[in-house]
């Protein structure tokens, strides 16, 4: 396989992974509130993350003072994304709230020419409003303005947006496994300060399975997003990220029965082009 192949291929697989995840935590909170998922499914998660980022090497802890300013943001930002995010999972259809976060490629290219000042012209700009427009006709908010699930998945794109701003100004140096294993810690302690607000559940022997499933396709999220990024062109493999949507369509209806109507596949539909367009028009700056 070429370089751009196995990047395309990992790529799939960590938004595979990642989706999987989602579906696994969306069934166990029918029956368990959302700290104590947070709390044990981040135990595993972060052990297996950290088992990792040893075997790597890659657990460096002497960083700059900026560094790790940025780190803190960034670990705060997937904080608040996980629990937002998860929020509206638990409210939404599972192929909705991942079609509200393919805005992500929109959103950060906006923040990065609010933040950063960087330019994006008038052809990418278009491709951003086009994006905005997609992501109403998904979350549809009706004559009270947004309901709770669509604000919980919007916000959730603003700290994903956040994280990855973040992310962007951090030194070549700080390693992608100690940032993971950092923000897996946190999102593990918001668990355990939420459980003071939550009554914990009896556990059974299948929702234990179930979020030991959930830790291990999250550590082969980011695993296979790590090698992504050493392989391949970032422009070509790119791309595949919309996979997460094909994935979460699947899942959602073979799981739960649930299939977006019309209005909410064309919404996607527009995203995902808008998205696609972005991306084409950032590749074409890159390469003059």
């Amino acid at each position: 396989m070429t370089p751009n192949q196995t990047g395309a291929l990992l790529m799939t697989g960590s938004m595979a992974a990642f989706t999987f995840n989602d579906t696994l935590v969306k069934m166990v909170g029918v029956d368990l509130p959302l700290s104590q998922i947070l709390v044990i499914r981040g135990v595993l998660a972060t052990l297996l993350i950290f088992l990792l980022a040893r075997y790597l090497g890659s657990l460096h802890l002497n960083l700059p003072r900026r560094d790790w300013m940025l780190v803190l943001g960034r670990c705060l930002s997937e904080a608040g994304a996980t629990f937002l995010f998860l929020s509206a999972l638990m409210r939404m259809p599972l192929a909705n709230v991942t079609a509200v976060l393919q805005m992500l490629p929109l959103t950060v290219t906006l923040g990065a020419a609010l933040f950063f000042r960087e330019s994006i012209g008038w052809r990418r700009m278009a491709a951003i409003l086009a994006g905005f427009v997609g992501m109403l006709l998904i979350v549809r908010p009706g004559p009270a303005g947004f309901d709770s699930a669509s604000l919980y998945a919007l916000g959730a794109v603003g700290c994903v947006t956040a994280r990855d701003l973040f992310t962007r100004k951090m030194s070549a140096a700080v390693p992608s496994m100690t940032v993971t294993l950092m923000a897996s810690l946190t999102v593990f302690v918001l668990g355990l300060a939420y459980s003071t607000q939550q009554h914990w559940q009896p556990i059974a022997a299948w929702h234990l399975g179930m979020l030991l499933g959930s830790a291990c396709f999250i550590f082969g999220g980011y695993l296979f997003s790590v090698m992504t990024m050493r392989v391949g062109d970032v422009a070509v493999v790119s791309p595949f990220r919309y996979s997460g949507l094909l994935w979460a369509l699947l899942l959602g209806w073979l799981v739960f029965g649930d299939w977006p109507d019309g209005l909410t596949m064309i919404g996607a539909a527009i995203v995902v082009a808008a998205g696609l367009f972005t991306l084409y028009r950032e590749r074409r700056q890159v390469g003059g």
